[in-house]
Order: C-alpha cells, then sequence, then structure tokens
C-alpha cells in the first residue's frame, strides 16, 4: 500500500471512533423510566439511569441494572416472571399473575411530540 492509501484509511478509522465517542455520550441520557402497578394500582414509576433492587409487597423484587429491569425474586409457585425477559426503555412487560405485578418499560419522551409513539383506537 501507498502512503496517500494508509492515510486515508486511518483518517476513516479516526473520523468512525470519533462519531461512535459522540454517539455514546448522546445516548448515555436515554435510559427512560419503568412503571409498576401491583393489583392493578400504580405501586411506583422508577428511573432506569440508576441501578437499584425493588422490594415489591414482600412478594416480589425486582432489579434494575444497566438500564434495563427484571424480576429477581418470586414467592409464586412457577417463577415466570423470574424467566421473562430484562425490560428497558424500548418497551416491554413483565408479568406475575399470581401475585398481581406487572411491570412495563417506558420511554421519558412525551408521546405527543414522538413521532415513534403508537396510537390506539379504543
Amino acid at each position: 500500500m501507498k502512503k496517500k492509501e494508509v492515510l486515508f484509511i486511518a483518517g476513516i478509522l479516526v473520523f468512525a471512533l470519533v462519531l461512535w465517542g459522540f454517539l455514546a455520550i448522546f445516548r448515555r441520557g436515554d435510559y427512560g423510566t419503568v412503571r409498576i402497578t401491583v393489583n392493578g394500582e400504580e405501586y411506583g414509576t422508577y428511573s432506569l439511569a440508576e441501578n437499584r433492587k425493588i422490594f415489591i409487597n414482600d412478594t416480589n423484587v425486582c432489579e434494575i441494572k444497566d438500564g434495563k429491569v427484571r424480576m429477581i425474586e418470586a414467592d409464586c409457585p412457577d417463577h415466570l416472571c423470574m424467566k421473562q425477559p430484562a425490560v428497558g426503555s424500548s418497551g416491554g412487560t413483565i408479568v406475575c399473575l399470581p401475585n398481581k405485578v406487572v411491570i412495563e418499560g417506558e420511554k421519558t419522551a412525551d408521546p405527543e411530540t414522538d413521532s415513534s409513539a403508537f396510537d390506539a383506537v379504543v
């Protein structure tokens, strides 16, 4: 390879690394929230930006870690809620039917200004 070709390839690699760094910085704050309901009533809304464990009525424990939430403990007989995949701000739901616990991932953006939000007809 000639010197100009090596410099061109190195320049492209540096540009790609700088662009990747900027994207990583801007995506860092987009964690969203998680809403927990028990028996149809809101138990709480928590930020996915902070790692923590949430104890839900002595029956369930969920863990927020790395921008996702998952059920880590449950006293239900089948533990299906613990086998469900982690939920993040892109959406998703974890349900524990025996304990009537529902965990939903939500974006923090206003759904009326967010063009990617779904519109449901009731």
